[in-house]
């Protein structure tokens, strides 16, 4: 690899809607995006792949940070990208995105601030006329106060509520080993968040995967030490196919077999191919 780099909440600059994302202010707070930032990066920069803070930050997280409570399920999410410059020489990149408790007794304060402000206009928004009242109480089927409930729903209460954040730790590659890179992450973060602290710092395995793990030659496989075990990754020969290190079954599951068979067959007569996707 040639990067390591982490991104999330800059607790200095705290809490910036992302308007790149389509902020919607009519949303609850914790339903919002907001701004995330390149926190860290190790080296600084490379010679041969000089580093683009703003297409990693954005690449990284796409929908910038997300606020959840301990109510909402929180399990780690891997995604990869690549970045083609102009050139059109390629550099990739491997993110998993977690969620951590929100230390900043400031940014808890800014949510609840947020949430008190964003609670008084949607009750001027949703209060029934007065001449409306009587019907409504006589009836309990009032449009205000059962879509009041509604968006109290997905609330934050900083006296009940434990507030975490995501957070992305993410590897920048001149090749696209996912399956290694994905190991590679899935251990850190296995180490980060674990009881027990690792064999070795974690600096060390960082490290190690920066400068002493080399590229495999064409044709050969390369095993290399992970924090809990060994990762291998492979490089086809001149003579194979490309490398493309991705699951073919995920195509499947997420398409079903005829749209996959549709799909090829408009490759082969090279019509144009739209992928749309939340």
């Amino acid at each position: 690899a040639d990067y390591f780099v982490i991104c999330g909440l800059d607790t200095e600059t705290g809490l910036e809607p992302d308007e790149l994302s389509g902020e919607n202010f009519e949303q609850t707070p914790l339903r919002r995006t907001f701004k995330s930032k390149v926190l860290a990066r190790y080296p600084e920069n490379v010679e041969w792949n000089p580093f683009d803070q703003d297409a990693v930050g954005m690449l990284c997280m796409p929908k910038g940070l997300a606020f959840k409570t301990q109510a909402d399920s929180r399990e780690p999410q891997f995604h990869s990208f690549i970045i083609t410059r102009e050139d059109g020489s390629r550099t990739f990149g491997f993110s998993l995105t977690f969620f951590e408790e929100v230390t900043s007794k400031q940014i808890c304060s800014a949510m609840q601030t947020l949430y008190h402000m964003h609670n008084a206009e949607y009750d001027i928004l949703h209060t029934p006329p007065s001449s409306d009242k009587e019907s409504c109480s006589s009836t309990g089927d009032c449009n205000g106060t059962s879509v009041s409930k509604l968006q109290r729903f997905n609330s934050y209460d900083i006296s009940r509520d434990t507030l975490y954040v995501s957070k992305c730790i993410c590897l920048i590659t001149p090749m696209s080993f996912m399956k290694a890179c994905k190991k590679v992450l899935e251990q850190l973060h296995q180490a980060v968040t674990s009881p027990q602290p690792p064999p070795l710092p974690l600096e060390s395995y960082i490290y190690n995967i920066l400068y002493e793990v080399p590229l495999p030659p064409a044709g050969r496989s390369l095993k290399f030490s992970g924090v809990y075990g060994p990762i291998i990754c492979q490089r086809p020969s001149t003579s194979e196919l490309p490398l493309f290190d991705f699951p073919v079954k995920e195509v499947f599951e997420l398409l079903g077999v005829e749209n996959v068979v549709q799909l090829f067959t408009c490759a082969l007569l090279e019509f144009q191919i739209l992928l749309y996707s939340q």
